[in-house]
């Protein structure tokens, strides 16, 4: 069985040995970084199935750290941290990350959540089917997506987003199900507003006009569908 390896950036130590000792209960690997620095460091040597990010490190930010990361890898994000604003919340969610843990939180529930993330990124790249529809194409085994032949930058996230409404074409999928597909998780942060981010940013990468969407359309009063009809959001 494979051993998941977890890259922290934490700079409280209290927590950090807290959150090992359980995380390697577990039996996951753990790296932790206190700094900016540390962490670029030890992404840039290391190969991570997870990263967590703190927003507030002594030398920067996480939500730098993240961006930097989207960069090269799809690798899934979760943020851990005490900015709980809802502002952060949208900001680390838009900027790539695919879980946001506001302190305090509960063991069990980060437990969970990581499991979930790391549960979700494995299932997506073990299939090998090929989904190809409204001018997209993804490549689930590769992480690949395409606009028209041309290559798609998306996160860990908005791609299970894509995979999901794609799988499921003309179908009226509602908010809950498609949480309960890519979370697995019932924390109440994880709503329709944390939804709408996900949904806004990945219209923005596959619509020829993200402010008519033909592709990804809303059902008012029920939830989204993947349209291959040419009809546009009711």
């Amino acid at each position: 069985m494979k051993k998941y390896k977890i890259l922290m950036a934490e700079d409280d130590l209290s927590l950090i040995n807290g959150l090992t000792f359980a995380m390697k209960k577990q039996g996951y690997e753990v790296d932790v970084a206190r700094t900016s620095l540390e962490t670029d460091a030890l992404w840039g040597n290391g190969d991570y199935d997870l990263v967590i990010l703190d927003v507030s490190l002594p030398d920067g930010s996480g939500f730098d750290i993240c961006r930097n990361i989207r960069k090269t890898s799809k690798v899934p994000i979760m943020f851990l941290t005490a900015a709980d604003e809802e502002t952060d919340i949208i900001m680390g969610l838009d900027i790539g990350a695919d879980d946001y843990i506001t302190k305090p939180f509960k063991l069990a529930v980060f437990l969970s959540r990581i499991n979930a993330l790391l549960r979700r990124s494995t299932d997506f790249s073990q299939t090998d089917t090929q989904l190809s529809s409204n001018g997209i194409t993804v490549f689930p085994l590769k992480g690949e997506g395409y606009k028209n032949g041309q290559s798609l930058e998306l996160t860990s996230g908005e791609y299970k987003l894509l995979c999901l409404f794609m799988e499921n074409p003309n179908t009226v999928l509602s908010a809950e199900q498609i949480l309960g597909r890519l979370w697995d998780c019932d924390e109440n942060f994880i709503d329709n507003k944390t939804l709408a981010v996900y949904i806004r940013r990945l219209r923005m990468k596959i619509e020829d006009d993200p402010g008519r969407p033909t592709k990804i359309v809303t059902m008012r009063g029920m939830g989204y569908k993947w349209n291959t009809e040419g009809s546009r959001s009711l």
